[in-house]
């Protein structure tokens, strides 16, 4: 599986499309406009949080089951990355540090390869994109695609958040170590807007998946 991650805003669904269809494969998203949790923990991010993270947890799960057997099938967000939001709403005093050792308890307990079934699920991806994006391009993304509980002028704490989350993101992409991973400056890229920064993005990635023996 190719896996993409990134800060709100970022552009994971984008270069999932992209990379799917570059690559004829399968396309797995996040759970967002059909969540019921998420507008709850935009309102109320204290009383939602935990239910938040563990109904993303499950959904997660769902798509790496389902992205089985093609290691250029596409998720648009890592399973890794929700530890780190989780961890930034407990800095903000919005979820407590018992919640969050319940939480990374259980995804750590969940990513075990452990087989119960007749076919092994491979958890582990084959390559991690990480799309590194300034504060101010996630805000103007976030602005641009207009989901109303995201916005700031809804909820001034918002900014904070986001900021606290956007410096973490580089902190939490040199420390992962689960697999071959591969850094896109979305800055530098703007592969939402602009075809050649597209396919220079996907020409990036065609050499990585080359070195690897992906295809």
């Amino acid at each position: 599986m190719i896996v993409l991650s990134g800060t709100i805003g970022a552009g994971k669904t984008s270069l999932t499309d992209l990379l799917a269809d570059h690559f004829g494969s399968n396309a797995y998203y996040e759970s967002v406009d059909d969540n019921p949790i998420l507008p709850l923990f935009y309102e109320d991010q204290k009383k939602y949080g935990f239910l938040l993270q563990n109904y993303f947890l499950n959904k997660r799960m769902d798509n790496i089951r389902d992205a089985q057997g093609s290691q250029l099938n596409v998720i648009d967000r890592s399973i890794y990355e929700d530890l780190l939001l989780f961890q930034t709403v407990a800095a903000q005093g919005r979820a407590t540090d018992v919640e969050v050792d319940i939480y990374r308890d259980l995804l750590d307990n969940m990513m075990e390869q452990v087989d119960f079934s007749d076919q092994a699920v491979v958890k582990t991806p084959d390559l991690l994109v990480f799309i590194h994006v300034s504060f101010d391009t996630m805000l103007a993304r976030i602005q641009k695609r207009g989901r109303d509980f995201e916005q700031i002028e809804h909820d001034a704490g918002l900014y904070d958040y986001y900021k606290m989350l956007n410096e973490h993101y580089s902190q939490w992409f040199e420390a992962y170590d689960r697999s071959p991973k591969l850094m896109i400056d979305g800055d530098e890229f703007d592969f939402v807007e602009d075809v050649n920064a597209a396919d220079s993005v996907l020409a990036l990635i065609d050499q990585k998946v080359a070195d690897l023996g992906l295809k």
